[in-house]
């Protein structure tokens, strides 16, 4: 009896700090994408590494994925359908946003890479890099279906707050992100790697038009 009593104490306690543990991972849960600092980037986005470790075009999102954040587009949740931007306050504003770890600085410049001065070290010094970096923490490179910067807007087996914003895969902006995703540099080059130049037609970022699928 004594040995009885003198252990049921401990699985009381135990089985109270695993109800503990599970609250706190709870309230953690609930802080993601919530409110708050929303985010300092660059130096606070956690950008997974993709199997590869590749990196992504950054011409390619300068010129055909950041417009997209810029753009008026039509969002559907729940049945009522408005127009916002992806950059608005209230949704991925890299000051007043609440949606999650994409932040985006709506009035970015884009980045002339052929100027002398704008080595990579400035580049990614840039509101525009910023935004490509923030970006990049939401994709897997090489893996569309897994990046949540695709998933999301199209709310493929992950929730969003925004609601719908492509009807499908097939939507033009889709397949603009899905190209983007699937095209990482060659093994052991930056993301502002010449090879970046195949995903325009013509081959020149300056000039050619955005490839897609």
């Amino acid at each position: 009896m004594t040995q009885h009593f003198a252990t049921a104490p401990l699985r009381i306690t135990t089985a109270w700090a695993s109800v503990a543990a599970v609250a706190a991972s709870v309230v953690t849960l609930a802080a993601c994408g919530g409110s708050g600092n929303p985010l300092g980037n660059p130096p606070l986005v956690d950008n997974p590494a993709g199997t590869s470790g590749q990196k992504l075009s950054f011409v390619y999102f300068q010129k055909c994925i950041d417009p997209i954040f810029k753009a008026p587009l039509q969002i559907n949740v729940n049945g009522v359908v408005s127009t916002n931007t992806c950059a608005a306050s209230g949704c991925h504003d890299n000051v007043s946003g609440t949606g999650g770890a994409l932040r985006v600085t709506g009035a970015a410049a884009p980045v002339d890479l052929s100027a002398a001065g704008n080595t990579p070290d400035v580049v990614r010094t840039t509101d525009m890099y910023r935004n490509y970096y923030s970006a990049l923490g939401s994709t897997v490179p090489g893996a569309p279906l897994q990046s949540r910067l695709l998933a999301k807007p199209l709310v493929q087996g992950v929730l969003h707050g925004g609601g719908l914003i492509f009807a499908n895969d097939q939507d033009p902006n889709a397949k603009l992100m899905r190209y983007w995703i699937n095209r990482p540099a060659p093994q052991g080059q930056d993301e502002f790697s010449a090879s970046a130049d195949a995903m325009f037609t013509p081959n020149d970022p300056k000039t050619g038009t955005c490839n897609t699928d």
